[in-house]
């Protein structure tokens, strides 16, 4: 996890540079490099490195003593590096897994790069010999990416908004996320700036990967459960890609259970030096996840770690959230507030760095609760892959901005291509909630393998940011007592003037929404709808408002 900035036909005063590039500085504490290229005319490169591999030649600016001409800036992981070098021939002048990308730029050109690749990334290729410059993103947006396009070739790119909006003050300047799943080819003018010549889709999402498969074809059988075992350790396996200590997120739900179990096990199997740490958060003995997390480290061995936070904290914790966060969205804020405090507590008081967590399973494989009320198996497979070409809104964004904040590197191993793509082609009615259990053959495939307590491996759906706390009181009533006196009822009755997209309906949603103006102000098409669940009258997002919540 890094942090990448870069600037094209435009040029940006020194004295912004406490407003743009440092501004990430939290992605890449470890080291930081600016350059101006002389050879880019109005063109600037910053970086800001979290050492993870290759300590040694990992700095970007990347470039190849062989090739001084193409330069790299990535946030990513590619996980199929090794096998790349195999297949072509690559020769490597590092250890840094990001350096295949030039390779491939090399080989394949622009439209055959990012479809080769194994991984999570966003990245910006400078060609200065053909005066070219490309960006691409992976497939479901687990790595940040925000750009400015505006007239006279004016391109800016950076891994978060807040690097950018300082630059943002011309009118006709217009800044988005960079769409998950794509690539973009500009051209580069005398002048430095740049045109776009060539905007495509690399990757379907449920499609089968282009590149060389991390689980042969010849391996993947008859039996559908064998093969989901095979393919979630293999998404896990491949991810242990790490010179720093990893840890893994632990809410005692099935998701981040199944992943912690499946990690202890294959860094045992694989003879790793450490015992692997997991994280749970919640509001005392009252808190679910925490007695649900605390069997399943005595099942699976971990080093445990637990977090009690107060409301008080959730009071101190929320306007820094809602900067790192870069939305308003009800449902996100809610689900970051804890996780933000426990990445705090990693960064703060043990040394792991790389996080794996167990984002992705619910779209994946149907695991919310308002699944159970599709009214078709078609429909519940369309709404998933809905929710899964809009995690980079909402759930992926929460994950990384959450524990980027504070430096760490999250990892989601059910939104490995190869899994998730068979997994989407398994037969529509079987993916859907069965006997109202939701991500049954999920559960099933893993029921006698002895991984997890039988009662965690069956545990009922509980959404994250009410199960740290309790049904009595969930984090989201905390939430709206904490705000109920920093919005005036005036403000409330004028936010549909103030605010007529996404108009905030609660002095919650308000709050956020009126941070966001503050932080980001006019980006208010970042967010096109409030997340909230299908197929239900609920006014609310909250879990608790669907009518089979179970939770206790």
């Amino acid at each position: 996890m890094c942090g990448i900035w870069a600037v094209f036909g435009v040029q940006v005063d020194p004295s912004m540079h406490h407003q743009t590039v440092v501004k990430i500085t939290h992605r890449g504490p470890d080291a930081w490099r600016t350059e101006c290229d002389n050879r880019l005319k109005s063109g600037c490169l910053g970086f800001h490195r979290l050492t993870i591999n290759d300590s040694l030649c990992g700095m970007q600016p990347m470039r190849r003593a062989s090739n001084p001409h193409h330069t790299l800036l990535c946030n990513g992981e590619i996980y199929n590096g090794q096998r790349l070098r195999d297949e072509f021939g690559f020769e490597y002048e590092s250890k840094c897994d990001v350096e295949c990308i030039l390779h491939l730029y090399e080989k394949h050109g622009a439209d055959g790069t990012a479809k080769y690749l194994d991984g999570v990334f966003a990245f910006c290729l400078v060609d200065t010999l053909n005066r070219r410059v490309i960006l691409a993103r992976d497939p479901f947006g687990v790595r940040p990416l925000f750009r400015i396009t505006g007239p006279g070739g004016v391109l800016a790119v950076c891994s978060e908004a807040k690097g950018l909006i300082a630059m943002k003050g011309e009118e006709e300047w217009r800044m988005d996320p960079f769409l998950p799943g794509y690539f973009e080819e500009y051209e580069l003018n005398s002048e430095g700036g740049a045109a776009l010549i060539r905007k495509e889709q690399f990757y379907v999402i449920g499609d089968k990967p282009h590149y060389s498969l991390a689980v042969p074809e010849e391996e993947i059988t008859d039996d559908m459960y064998s093969n989901i075992r095979t393919l979630l350790t293999s998404a896990v396996q491949k991810r242990l890609l790490s010179d720093r200590r990893i840890g893994c997120l632990l809410s005692g739900g099935l998701d981040s259970s199944l992943v912690a179990a499946l990690l202890v096990q294959i860094a045992k199997d694989t003879g790793l030096k450490y015992q692997v740490q997991t994280f749970s958060i919640g509001m005392g003995d009252e808190s679910p996840d925490l007695l649900a997390a605390r069997k399943v480290a005595a099942h699976i061995g971990s080093e445990h770690h637990e977090v009690i936070f107060t409301e008080e904290d959730v009071s101190s914790a929320l306007d820094s959230v809602l900067y790192h966060l870069e939305t308003s969205d009800i449902t996100t804020v809610r689900a970051s507030i804890p996780m933000f405090l426990l990445s705090r507590y990693i960064k703060e008081n043990t040394d792991s760095t790389v996080i794996f967590s167990g984002e992705g399973a619910d779209e994946v494989a149907q695991g919310y609760i308002y699944f159970r009320d599709a009214p078709s198996a078609e429909e519940a497979h369309e709404e998933s892959l809905r929710l899964l070409n809009e995690l980079y809104i909402y759930d992926v964004l929460r994950s990384d901005r959450s524990t980027a904040a504070h430096s760490l590197e999250v990892r989601v191993p059910f939104l490995d291509h190869q899994f998730s793509s068979y997994y989407l082609s398994l037969p529509k009615d079987l993916r859907q909630p069965q006997n109202g259990v939701e991500k049954y053959i999920l559960r099933k495939a893993f029921d006698e393998a002895d991984l997890l307590p039988h009662d965690i491996l069956w545990r009922h759906k509980e959404a994250f940011s009410d199960g740290v706390a309790s049904k009595k009181k969930p984090i989201f009533k905390i939430l709206q007592e904490v705000v109920e006196p920093l919005v005036a009822s005036e403000e409330l009755e004028e936010a549909a003037e103030r605010f007529p997209h996404c108009t905030p309906k609660t002095k919650e949603a308000f709050y956020y929404r009126r941070a966001f103006e503050e932080n980001f102000p006019g980006q208010d098409h970042w967010l096109p709808y409030f997340w909230m669940p299908r197929w239900s009258e609920a006014d609310d997002p909250s879990a608790q408002f669907i009518s089979h919540y179970a939770a206790e």
